[in-house]
């Protein structure tokens, strides 16, 4: 049983992370913490001009929003929007909030994860802690 559970939410139409949060229920302790992490990744400033000024703020409070209607089906959860690289920014939380146990969705792999590395294979192999990894 895990006390500090991270979850990783990717909004992507092809990933689906119930069954990430659904493992994570179930192999917490009744007290645990579980944090719902959704990692918005940079605009390059090139296209950050082209964009309303209000577009930034408002969508990081609605994935927020999203974040927070997931925590409310897990006892003891939360959800936190950061930005970064979807690998680095998910490892640099995990070292900094010390989980016991990441639980990550995964889609099934194809030949563009040989080349790029998906960022669960990231995760997988750098992690200090325990990771699943749900398909």
């Amino acid at each position: 049983m895990y006390h500090n559970i991270l979850v990783p939410i990717s909004f992507d139409a092809e990933r689906d992370s119930s069954a990430a949060m659904k493992l994570a229920r179930l192999l917490a302790t009744p007290q645990a913490q579980i944090t719902l992490l959704h990692v918005v990744e940079h605009i390059p400033d090139y296209a950050i001009s082209y964009m309303p000024v209000e577009y930034l703020t408002e969508t990081r409070k609605a994935l927020q929003a999203e974040l927070d209607a997931l925590a409310v089906g897990l006892p003891n959860a939360r959800g936190q929007v950061v930005e970064g690289h979807s690998g680095r920014t998910i490892l640099d939380w995990a070292e900094v909030n010390k989980p016991d146990l990441i639980v990550i969705a995964s889609h099934r792999p194809g030949m563009q994860d040989l080349l790029l590395g998906s960022t669960a294979t990231h995760v997988v192999r750098h992690a200090k802690c325990a990771v699943h990894v749900v398909r």
